[in-house]
């Protein structure tokens, strides 16, 4: 049913740097909620919006339209109507089949859609930007035009169903043309591979990273496990890097891959297929880690190796058996070291290879029992490793105790396969969370990267019953391309990405990013914003009144006040609030010192006669970015040490893990 809809034109007050919302000029909302809620706007709502969606028979002229795109709205036409013809999009009489089209933003992306559509050639105005075209043809299927601040987005049919189906990219034409997504975040985790990136500006990178909303790096480890004069430079530049953007740094571990020397030394200690083959299996060359000597070497070097750097955690990763073709494919189905095959003939009363052996009574095609029974043994020693690398790596935190411990697992809750395939068990695993301190960190296995973003929430719902701190779960993204038939990109990418990303982080505490290099680089500036949730964000004059469950930043350009205080979480550009409503206003004047940017999780703050003052909760060691070196520190009402770095928008305090109040003096 068609509603009449009016336009306000409504000036922009205050320093709030946009409007927050979008609105429909029918009941109809397709798939724009989705697109624009992956970017921080809210439906509804009083007054001027964001972004107006116009179907065919809005009642609004098209010259009150562009007037209000002239204030700094995004009126987005679909198809043809009254509107699209008045702005000079007009279709033709020649039509064209649409499958391959190109984007303006990324030509050499492959976009293929699942179904072709025979569309018509539009006719665009002169001025018109083409953001769209098809790929054989040039047809224009999506343009721009601006109009004062603001401008209108024409797209020749809807977006699709998922709202990412057809253009990926729609939430990045929005941009283009002046939207500005009123909320940031800075809790994503982003996954680091120094191979690929060799030869960069690590100063540049950092900062990029910070920009992104990434809050903490996990760098492939392995690379430093063995001294070498060249590389460890590389890795302390980086973590400096990193440091100076109030970006904490985590040794990434793989084990049971410890690195390439230590596999090339220690051929005796190498893990086994079922074909009894060394398990070199992709990039990864496992060890034994039953073996009681190989164990204590690797633990040894992870010692040195966690001495050597200025890290803030560890991540235990992927810390399983392969593979993801399970025992279907005995030359790289592990573990078969003697260490393992031996305890299981002594539980099971035959040899575990029997299961592989096509005259034996024991192959698994003729006794799924037996292989029932290695596949539990397999899972249960699974557990027992994980276990025992948390105790270790617990041994190794005592002498460095600012070290945060995340544990990175597959799931196996969604596709439940992956138990046999891997030996996962969750459900076995989480019950340590009572008995060590750590963060599951739930990674999305490639059985499922096909499906869409509602996933998360449902992989939510399963986990939340296997624990009582829900607050320790995490979630990992893996932005690769993926095997099964997707569309409209095998990679993930704009909307498919930042819906990804935004359902994520509604669902769980912290979303990790596999991998930072992987983002392509239309993205990188809409994470942050993806990254945002808000239970409430409603514009009232010149006040904004946001409610986030985990605390969030709002664009907002010059001093603020929050609740009615004058408020130090700011750069000047962004306000940083913590968990729970708040209403945010201009204040007469900046408070003498700024925290700029923060690791941890901000829970208050407030401005002081002579700094600032503010609560937080850390994992790891927590990274404070204020605007000048303090004079003097206080941590829970006692004087500490001003230890940190110099950074080039201030100076960064390194404060102690957990649950503290600071107070920062000029």
């Amino acid at each position: 049913m068609r509603k009449r809809f009016s336009v306000a034109l409504v000036a922009c007050a205050g320093c709030l740097t946009a409007q927050v919302g979008f609105q429909m000029t029918d009941d109809e909302p397709g798939p724009w909620p989705a697109i624009l809620s992956s970017v921080g706007l809210v439906q509804g709502g009083a007054g001027a919006a964001a972004v107006y969606i116009v179907r065919a028979g809005s009642a609004v002229s098209a010259g009150q339209w562009q007037e209000r795109a002239a204030q700094g709205a995004v009126v987005v036409v679909e198809g043809e109507s009254e509107l699209a013809a008045a702005l000079g999009f007009r279709p033709g009489a020649q039509r064209v089949a649409v499958r391959s089209v190109v984007d303006r933003r990324n030509p050499k992306l492959a976009v293929v859609w699942e179904k072709a559509l025979e569309l018509p050639v539009w006719e665009v105005p002169r001025e018109a930007e083409v953001f769209v075209r098809e790929r054989w043809t040039g047809a224009p299927l999506v343009a721009g035009l601006r109009r004062g601040v603001g401008g209108l987005l024409w797209l020749a049919v809807t977006p699709g169903a998922l709202g990412y189906e057809r253009f990926p990219y729609l939430p990045q034409a929005l941009c283009d043309l002046g939207l500005q997504p009123p909320l940031r975040s800075r809790r994503l985790w982003a996954f680091f591979d120094s191979s690929y990136r060799l030869r960069v500006d690590l100063d540049y990178f950092a900062a990029r990273w910070r920009k992104a909303g990434i809050v903490a790096l996990h760098v492939a480890a392995w690379h430093y496990f063995e001294p070498h004069a060249e590389r460890d430079a590389y890795l302390a530049r980086l973590i400096h890097a990193c440091h100076r953007n109030a970006i904490t740094v985590y040794a990434w571990l793989e084990l049971p891959h410890v690195s390439e020397t230590f596999w090339r030394e220690h051929p005796e200690w190498r893990e086994k297929t079922a074909l009894l083959q060394d398990a070199h299996l992709d990039w990864r060359r496992l060890m034994n880690l039953n073996h009681p000597a190989c164990a204590a070497a690797v633990e040894t070097g992870v010692r040195a190796l966690a001495g050597r750097f200025d890290w803030d955690g560890v991540n235990l990763a992927e810390l399983y058996f392969e593979s993801l073709e399970g025992h279907a494919n005995p030359a790289r189905f592990t573990p078969f070291n003697q260490e393992t095959r031996f305890a299981f003939r002594e539980r099971a009363g035959f040899d575990a290879l029997d299961l592989f052996n096509a005259a034996s009574s024991r192959h698994h095609t003729k006794d799924p029992a037996a292989l029932r029974a290695f596949l539990d043994f397999r899972a249960g020693l699974a557990q027992r490793l994980q276990e025992d690398w948390i105790a270790r790596l617990d041994r190794i935190r005592r002498d460095r105790s600012h070290l945060d411990l995340v544990l990175t697992h597959v799931d196996d809750r969604l596709d439940t396969n992956m138990r046999d395939r891997v030996g996962a068990d969750a459900a076995r695993l989480l019950p340590l969370l009572e008995r060590h301190d750590f963060t599951f960190l739930v990674e999305d296995p490639a059985t499922v990267w096909h499906l869409g973003p509602q996933r998360y929430p449902q992989l939510a719902e399963r986990y939340r019953p296997l624990v009582s701190r829900p607050e320790k779960l995490a979630i990992d993204v893996n932005i690769v391309e993926r095997y099964q038939d997707v569309y409209p990109t095998r990679q993930q990418t704009g909307s498919e990405l930042l819906q990804l990303v935004h359902l994520a982080a509604r669902a769980f505490p912290r979303v990790a990013l596999y991998s930072e290099n992987s983002i392509l680089a239309p993205d990188l500036d809409l994470l942050a914003a993806a990254a945002a949730v808000a239970g409430r964000l409603e514009r009232k004059g010149d006040r904004l009144v946001v409610d986030s469950p985990r605390g969030v930043g709002v664009n907002w350009n010059g001093p603020a006040r929050v609740n009615g205080r004058p408020w130090p979480a700011t750069d000047g550009s962004t306000v940083w609030l913590p968990p729970g409503p708040h209403v945010v206003e201009p204040a007469p004047a900046a408070p003498r010192l700024r925290l700029a940017g923060f690791s941890g999780d901000l829970q208050s703050a407030s401005a002081l006669a002579d700094g600032l003052e503010f609560s937080y909760r850390s994992a790891s060691r927590a990274l404070a970015l204020v605007d000048r070196k303090p004079a003097r520190l206080e941590v829970d009402g006692v004087s500490a040490e001003c230890r940190g770095i110099e950074a080039g928008a201030g100076y960064v305090l390194f404060l102690p893990r957990g649950q503290h109040l600071v107070a920062v003096r000029e």
